[in-house]
Order: C-alpha cells, then structure tokens, then sequence
C-alpha cells in the first residue's frame, strides 16, 4: 500500500501520510456505535414494565452480517501500521522504546480519566440513592463492555517496540508463532479447560461460563498478529499482491474461518469470538488486511475530496472520546426517552429501525457538544521527565491502567472497579510524567 497522501487545502497533511488510514479508524468507530444503538432495545412491555433486549441479535441474518460488520480486528492492522511509522520517526527524533510506550499510554489513558471519573460518580450515586440493583447492573455491564479495547490496544502497543525488531529479524515466522500460541489457547479453553469443567455452552454464544477467563491470554496472541499484520501493510507485503491475489487472500480466510467455526467451541456470531479474543479474530484480521488493500486506490480518490479530510479530520480529532462516551450517552438519551415519557418505538419495529440513522446523528451529536471540553484529554501532551527513570516505571503505568479494564471486561462493570480503574488510570497518567502542553 502506497504510503503517500494528499495535502488538504485546509490542513497540512504529511507527504507520507496514507489517509485511507485515518478513515479506515473512523469508519470503524462510527461503525461500532451504530452497532451498539442497534444492539440496544429498549421499550415498555404489554404490562407497562421496563423492556430491555439486544434488538439486533434476535435478527436471523445478524450472524452472517457479523464477518463482516465486526471490524475489530482492521482497528489493530491499522495501529500495526501507525505503530511502524510512529516508531520510525521516534527513532528518528532520538526517542527510546520507553518513550515511545509512554506517548501511547498517554494518548489512551489521559481520554479514559474523565470517563472513570464519570463511571465511579454515577455507579456511587445509584448506591446512594437506591436503585434497583439489577438495573444498574443491566446498564453497566453493557457501558463497560467495550472497554476491553482500551487493555488490549495497550498492551499491543506496549509490546510494539520488540515486536517489530522481532519482525525485522525473523518476518513472517513471527506470525507462525502468535497463530501457534492463539490455537494454543483456544485448545485449552474449549476443549481441555471445557472438558475438565463439564461446562456447557451458553446458548447462542459458543463458550460456557468461566471459560472466558482462560481465553484471556489471547489478548496478547490475537491481538499481537492483527498488530504484526500491520507492519507487513507498511512494508508494502499486501500492496505488493495482485488483485485476484488478495481476492484468493480474501476468500481463502474466509473459508479457514468457516472450517474454524465448524469444530465446535467457536461462536459463529463474530462478535462472541471478540471477548476474550479466538483465532478466529486471527483470519478476520488477515480478511480484512487485503480487503483494506484491495480497496485502497477508491478510498484514496474518496479521501482526496475536502468533505472527506475533513469529517475524518474532526471526528480522528475526537476518536477516543466517541469511542469511550457514546454508550454512556445512548443510555442516558435512552434513560431521558423514559423519564419524560417520550414515545418509544417497539425495539424491532419498522418505525424502531428507521429512527436508528437518526439516533445515530443525535448520540454523535451528544457526543461532539461534550468533546468541547473532553477534548483537551484526547490532545496529545508533551512529555516531561517520568516520575522515575527506569523503563520499570513504565511497565508499572501501564499494567495500573491495563489490570482494572481487564478486570470491568471479565467480571462487569461496578462501582468499586470503577473506582479502582479512575485510581490506577491517574497513577498511570502521572508516573508517566506527562503535561498539557500540546505535543508537537
């Protein structure tokens, strides 16, 4: 893939900037959210009661549409590839890897204080005030849910440093040995961990209960390889390849995927082999590579447009803070539909479906008028001397950062993980040393 860009007429654009990129981010983010309103159904039942459902996964063609619409797996290519070149031009600058980890930590952490703040703040008050236990949990588990991103993007980018040295010694064996380990560990949780437990699948979901806990290293094996992928998109691997040649890529991926699903363990919604993450991310990420690839001169033409650059400059302006508040805010544009009573359309209605594109623009709506003021966690800070010398230091942020989100992800969003994740993610932020002064 090419890695030269187009200047904007508005905004100096790096010469060796792919944009497509930047809109491959975006489009991911925006993606996530409308899925996540179409997976949140709330309306009132026939005896007046609260009805609460995930809509879109009662739809018969939702599991097909889910190799494609969960797009994951490309988020962590691209980053692959941001990660390539960041670290080239750190190297550049004199930075080290400590350096370089710590940027990252910032860019991911510094966006996530405000939300914890929030999180503990409402999760305390509903203690306080008395609500119904049940509902809260209802609500945030499904607010914690997407949070897993943040630990796994962290511990991928932390890694970054030695994995692309390891890249540019030994390629494509490193590949062979992420995918050996994720096999590995699926092994373990479906068919070893599964069988010592008698644990039955839940319905509709392809593992049992518990058995997510032991998936939890592939975090590190998934993950890595989507990461590494995108180091071989920079090299210009995938670019290099004919067009019919990432059609077989593409197709060859797909049918591995099938036969994957086929033995049993795996969930053949795409979504359930999110969490904790299968090979079955694995093939995805390479589908995905050649089909960003594949697709790559009509998104450059797309991206050449000044409406393009700059949607994709003022939403990649704001991406962490989407990201991280866009369900928050669905529940409480849902929770405010409740109170007033407004009418609710019947979660899989007509008039239900054709309200969600509006949706969609009111919660991104929501969304911008808070990053007014959230913004100023998203701008990259100036780094000052960490608190501590040694590259120690940095292990330590990030696992005060990385521990809590892991343990929201696997054990549900409450109160006192709340409070715990606001407390490791401040300590993580201030032991990396970092300002407010905007970094150039």
């Amino acid at each position: 893939m090419s890695s030269a860009a187009t200047s904007s007429p508005s905004r100096v654009v790096p010469v060796d900037r792919d944009l497509t990129l930047d809109l491959a981010r975006v489009s991911c983010v925006i993606l996530v959210v409308f899925v996540h309103i179409l997976f949140t159904g709330v309306g009132r039942a026939a005896d007046g009661s609260l009805l609460i459902e995930r809509t879109v996964e009662a739809q018969t063609w939702f599991t097909a549409a889910s190799w494609i619409a969960n797009i994951m797996p490309l988020f962590f290519v691209v980053g692959g590839y941001a990660a390539r070149a960041g670290w080239r031009s750190a190297v550049a600058r004199g930075d080290s890897a400590d350096d370089f980890v710590r940027v990252r930590l910032v860019r991911l952490a510094r966006p996530a204080l405000p939300l914890f703040a929030f999180l503990a703040i409402a999760l305390g008050a509903t203690r306080l005030i008395g609500v119904d236990p049940a509902l809260v949990d209802t609500v945030a588990i499904g607010v914690g849910s997407p949070l897993w991103f943040l630990a796994a993007y962290m511990i991928v980018q932390a890694l970054a440093p030695a994995m692309m040295r390891w890249h540019e010694r030994f390629g494509g064996r490193v590949l062979l040995v992420l995918l050996g380990g994720a096999v590995a560990v699926d092994f373990l949780r479906f068919t070893v961990i599964g069988g010592m437990l008698d644990i039955q699948p839940v319905v509709g979901t392809g593992y049992g209960l518990g058995q997510e806990l032991f998936g939890i290293p592939n975090i590190v094996f998934v993950w890595l390889f989507a990461q590494q992928l995108g180091f071989f998109l920079y090299d210009g691997w995938f670019a290099t390849r004919r067009w019919w040649q990432l059609g077989l890529l593409i197709a060859a991926g797909y049918a591995a995927l099938w036969g994957l699903v086929s033995l049993g363990g795996y969930s053949w919604n795409m979504l359930g082999n999110q969490w904790p993450p299968t090979t079955a991310m694995v093939l995805l990420a390479v589908v995905q590579a050649a089909g960003l690839t594949l697709l790559h001169a009509p998104l450059t033409r797309l991206m050449r447009s000044r409406i393009a650059q700059g949607t994709v400059f003022l939403i990649g302006s704001r991406l962490m803070t989407v990201y991280l508040w866009h369900l928050p805010v669905i529940m409480v544009l849902t929770g405010i539909q409740l109170v007033l009573p407004l009418p609710l359309p019947a979660p899989g209605s007509a008039v239900w479906w054709w309200t969600r594109p509006v949706f969609l623009v009111v919660v991104l709506g929501v969304v911008w008028l808070l990053s007014l003021w959230l913004v100023r966690f998203e701008k990259s800070p100036a780094l000052g001397i960490a608190r501590f010398s040694t590259g120690a230091a940095t292990t330590v942020a990030v696992l005060l950062f990385v521990t809590p989100v892991i343990a929201i992800t696997a054990y549900g969003l409450d109160f006192p993980l709340a409070a715990i994740a606001l407390a490791g993610t401040a300590a993580a932020v201030w032991l990396t040393g970092s300002v407010h002064r905007a970094r150039v």
